[in-house]
Parts: structure tokens; C-alpha cells; sequence
């Protein structure tokens, strides 16, 4: 899919000073500073990042015929690699990229990863602009921050707001939890998917990703120190690579007597609903109806904190997993395989 319910933004540069009507009081002069030192702020900002910003146009095909889509990008090496949302391209058969000068250029997926709705493209073409990712652990909110991209097919657009939270939690197309969001007021709108959010100098500090619609003022970014780790393994494997268990399971409350008796450190756990056929966790004995309370000394919540663990540090390597079955706590050891991606 490109661009569902995700993305976008409007406004530009000009509007940040605001506006007067007939009969307002006039800024006095140090307000008047102050709105001239922001508008420059914006404006260089802009100035650094814009040329970076791409729009994508995707076709998919489907049984109806092909369908076009598009969503926004940002270079970020001066060898052509671009970095989008994973919905924008995931599944295209064609990929166009557009440049702030004008070119148009055909791009080839390097990889994505729908799970933190992240991607690279790359396109071969010369004087390329890269942008620069800065340090998303240094926001705080409050802070100014500038969106650049494609909303609605108008090209190159800006807003401004600010960073309004840190530390949210976003669900994925796939189901997994993304954590570390960036919450910011920064106006997005469909086509803005993929668009850098950058801090008053000029750096990204965050890859825009979704709204929350009808809500106005709800918008979310990747934080750019996740993006680029993402980045690192989607052109080193062409996806993120993951531990895979093969169990389904859902969140249950534990009794406080459980609590106690086996001295667990939460009061919820993940209740095993399903067991794939030959997977590592059939192989490891899990049954349906088991609780698993910790994995490789971790404890377990619920099926986001499993998710958050199961990294490619385990993959072919054992681990201990605890279950309370029938209120009794069992040792198993499992050798998780690596996540197959879905297509």
C-alpha cells in the first residue's frame, strides 16, 4: 500500500509569522524579533533539507489492474540511497522518484521493514543532495520542528510545530509495536509518509510515519537513532532480521497468589493460544494453555514485551523460557530460527 490513513502536512514557510486583521495590536518589537528569529529558523532548516526531499510515485498491481500511489522520501547518501515508510513501497512493481530539481528517476527497493514502517530505495543520478540524521535522543518536548514532504501531491511542502511527546507506542501494519515514538503537531496529511522531520538546524531528527485521523494535531515520527539502525540492516540484509517462536498467545492477568508464590516482577503475563506445527516453540514442548512469564532471564507482559526480545541475537541460539502450567513453573529450553518476512 502507499499512503492509507497515514501521513502528510501542509502550510509553508510563509505562514510561520503568522497574520494580522484589521484592529489587532501590532507585535511590539521584541515580539516582532522573536517571530523574525523563528521564520529564519524555519527557513534555513528548510533550505538545508529541502533539496534532499523526494516524492515517490508506486504502482502496484492488482487483480483490478495497476494502482498508483505515492508517499514522500529524503536522501541520505550522495550515492543515491533514499529512505521512505515501508507502507509507501512495500509490495510496488514500479517505483519513480521525483527530485526537488525537476529530475525523475526509476528506483529499486534496496529492503524494508514493515514492522518499524521503514525503507530504502536507491536511484542512480548525480549531484545528489543527502541530508544529515541527527541525535532523536536529545529532543525534548517543546521543541521546534519542521516536516518537509509531498502531502496530497503538492510537492515540497512545509510545516512547523513542535515536539509534543517522546516516548510513544505505535502498532505496525504487521501487528508489532513500535517503540520510542516521536509525537509532534507538526501538520501531516496522506503523501507526507516517509518525509523527514527535522530540528531547527537543519538535521533529521525523525522520518514521519502517521496521523491519527480525524484528530488534528496527533502526528507520529520514527525517531531518526532507530531509523538508522534500521537502515544499517536493510542494506546490509535487505530486511531487519528476527527471532521466531511459532506461538500465538494473548495477555492474561496473574493471580496475586501466583505472584507470590513463584516472586514474578509482573502482574501480567502471555498466555500460549496457539502452537505452530514443528515450530521451535512445538519443538520446546510449549502446549497451548501455558504462561510464559520470562524469556532469557526477561520477564514477559504481554506479547509486546516477547516481541521486543525476540531480536537476531537469538536466532540459533538456546534460551530458557518460563511457563507456569496448571500454577507450576516449567524450564524450557528453546532454539528459536529466524522470522520468515511476510510478503
Amino acid at each position: 500500500m502507499s499512503d492509507q490513513p497515514f501521513l502528510g502536512f501542509t502550510g509553508s514557510a510563509d505562514d510561520v509569522a503568522g497574520s494580522t486583521t484589521p484592529g489587532d495590536p501590532l507585535p511590539t518589537p521584541s515580539e516582532q524579533e522573536a517571530l523574525d528569529a523563528y521564520s529564519r529558523a524555519v527557513m534555513e532548516a528548510v533550505r538545508t533539507v529541502g533539496p534532499s526531499v523526494v516524492k515517490i510515485e508506486v504502482m502496484h498491481a492488482t487483480p483490478r489492474g495497476d494502482r498508483e500511489g505515492h508517499g514522500s522520501g529524503f536522501v541520505f547518501t550522495d550515492d543515491g540511497l533514499i529512505l521512505t515508510n515501508s507502507h509507501v513501497v512495500h509490495g510496488a512493481t514500479r517505483l519513480l522518484v521525483s527530485l526537488q530539481d525537476g529530475r525523475r528517476l526509476e528506483a529499486d527497493l534496496v529492503g524494508d521493514d514493515p514492522d518499524t514502517d521503514l525503507a530504502v530505495v536507491r536511484v542512480s543520478g548525480s549531484d545528489l543532495v543527502a541530508a544529515q540524521f541527527g541525535d532523536s535522543e536529545a529532543l525534548r518536548p517543546g521543541q521546534l520542528v519542521i516536516a518537509i514532504g509531498n502531502p496530497l501531491g503538492f510537492q515540497a511542502t512545509v510545516t512547523a510545530g513542535v515536539v509534543s511527546a517522546l516516548g510513544r507506542t505505535l502498532r505496525s501494519t504487521t501487528g508489532r509495536l513500535m517503540d520510542g515514538i516521536v509525537q509532534t503537531d507538526a501538520a501531516l496529511n496522506p503523501g507526507n509518509s516517509g518525509g523527514p522531520l527535522v530540528d531547527s538546524r537543519g538535521f533529521v531528527i525523525g522520518v514521519n510515519t502517521a496521523v491519527i485521523l480525524p484528530a488534528q494535531g496527533l502526528c507520529f515520527a520514527i525517531p531518526s537513532n532507530t531509523a538508522r539502525w534500521v537502515v544499517s540492516q536493510l542494506i546490509r540484509d535487505g530486511r531487519v532480521r528476527r527471532a521466531y517462536l511459532g506461538v500465538g498467545g494473548q495477555h492474561v492477568r496473574l493471580n496475586r497468589r501466583i505472584i507470590r508464590l513463584h516472586a514474578l516482577e509482573s502482574e501480567s503475563a502471555l498466555m500460549v493460544v496457539h502452537v505452530e506445527k514443528e515450530s521451535p516453540a512445538a519443538n520446546a514442548g510449549l502446549q497451548e494453555g501455558d504462561i510464559v512469564v520470562a524469556f532469557a532471564g526477561q520477564p514477559v507482559a504481554n506479547v509486546d514485551d516477547l516481541h521486543r526480545i525476540l531480536t537476531d541475537r537469538y536466532i540459533g541460539e538456546q534460551a530458557l523460557v518460563v511457563v507456569l502450567r496448571r500454577g507450576e513453573r516449567h524450564e524450557l529450553t528453546i532454539t528459536p530460527s529466524e522470522s520468515v518476512p511476510r510478503g
